[in-house]
């Protein structure tokens, strides 16, 4: 069997209280977190898209930053994923033993840190690198989800916070790095067929 750590000394007791909380909760509301918790990502794609649209009207460097954020999104979820296997922390639902919204994942699937709460963040200050206001929204959205991952029982709240920390330094690092390429506006590729993804056509002014 493989040796885990049992985080339920660090804030056990503030993940017991939060998920009392959601079993004493309406059916209603815990269903729509439920939801969010697990199908809330897909915003963050649909905020990308939106983010991209807006930056090729600003500059092709603009467009080039905000086409890499799922890239930057990646980077971040395989650098949380590393941190799971160094770490290897029980879930909660394991260690405490606990009736949670969320089906108690197998032993071996670790909870430290949290994998949602780090894409979420990667995404949310990347984008918001890009656009504010997209942006705004999606750090809006990461800290619900990252909420929402302890409402349902599925990580601890030190989980989501570091989750949440390793996404904005990856988010942070590689948005600055690709800050510093030299810029692309006068790149032969701006005027080529693919030169719609870096810089929106301007329509021609009618005399």
């Amino acid at each position: 069997m493989i040796l885990a750590f049992d985080g339920s000394s660090i804030d056990g007791s503030a993940y017991g209280y939060v998920t009392d909380l959601a079993r004493d909760s309406p059916a209603w509301l815990d269903d729509l977190v439920a939801f969010w918790s697990t199908y809330g990502l897909g915003l963050f794609a649909v905020l990308m898209v939106v983010a991209w649209w807006r930056a090729r009207r600003e500059s092709p460097g603009a467009a080039l930053v905000a086409l890499a954020v799922p890239v930057v999104v990646v980077v971040a979820y395989g650098v949380d994923l590393g941190v799971k296997l160094l770490v290897r922390e029980d879930r909660p639902c394991q260690s405490l033993r606990v009736a949670t919204l969320e089906a108690c994942p197998a032993h071996g699937d670790w909870s430290f840190p949290s994998n949602h709460a780090a894409i979420a963040a990667a995404a949310a200050v990347a984008l918001f690198l890009v656009a504010r206001r997209v942006g705004t929204v999606a750090v809006v959205a990461a800290g619900v989800m990252a909420a929402s991952r302890v409402w349902v029982g599925a990580h601890y709240p030190h989980d989501v916070a570091a989750g949440l920390l390793v996404g904005t330094l990856v988010a942070m690092t590689m948005v600055a790095a690709l800050r510093r390429l030299p810029d692309v506006s006068g790149h032969p590729l701006t005027a080529s067929r693919l030169g719609v993804l870096l810089l929106a056509p301007r329509l021609a002014k009618s005399g």
